[in-house]
């Protein structure tokens, strides 16, 4: 199997997967009393990676890069990743990836809540990886 869609665009996708699902809901109250805001703040809040709007556009944006059939590509890889498919069914992934059913495929992917890892298992099954590419280590 030869990928059609370029590896470090890949692996672009899964550094932003892996900002995407470290960050967390914020859980500030949205509570004001006669003081000001009431806050639940304790000294460790500032170490949570609170989510915000940008990683998920830049994942967005990744993937409305792809020409469709590489947006199916990578959905096909993140249903090998995560068990729905062998690698040895990628032919059937691949034709089912290529017409989905209900959400978009971009939606889709956006919905995985670990997609990072299902794309690092999806091209690990295929003897791929992101090391040495880019940023990734």
């Amino acid at each position: 199997m030869e990928l059609e869609t370029p590896l470090d665009m890949i692996c672009r996708i899964i550094v932003r997967a892996r900002e995407w699902d470290a960050q967390v809901p914020s859980n500030e109250p949205d509570e004001v009393d006669e003081d000001g805001p009431v806050s639940t703040d304790d000294e460790y809040d500032v170490l949570i990676d609170e989510k915000n709007d940008s990683v998920e556009e830049e994942i967005a944006t990744a993937l409305d890069d792809l020409a469709e059939d590489q947006r199916a590509e990578v959905l096909a890889l993140a249903w090998i990743g995560n068990g729905t498919f062998d690698a040895t069914d990628w032919d059937e992934a691949m034709a089912e990836a290529a017409d989905p059913e209900g959400d978009s495929i971009a939606d889709q992917l956006m919905d995985m809540p670990m997609l990072a890892a299902y794309l690092e298992a999806g091209l690990e099954a295929f003897d791929l990886s992101c090391e040495g590419i880019g940023s990734i280590d």
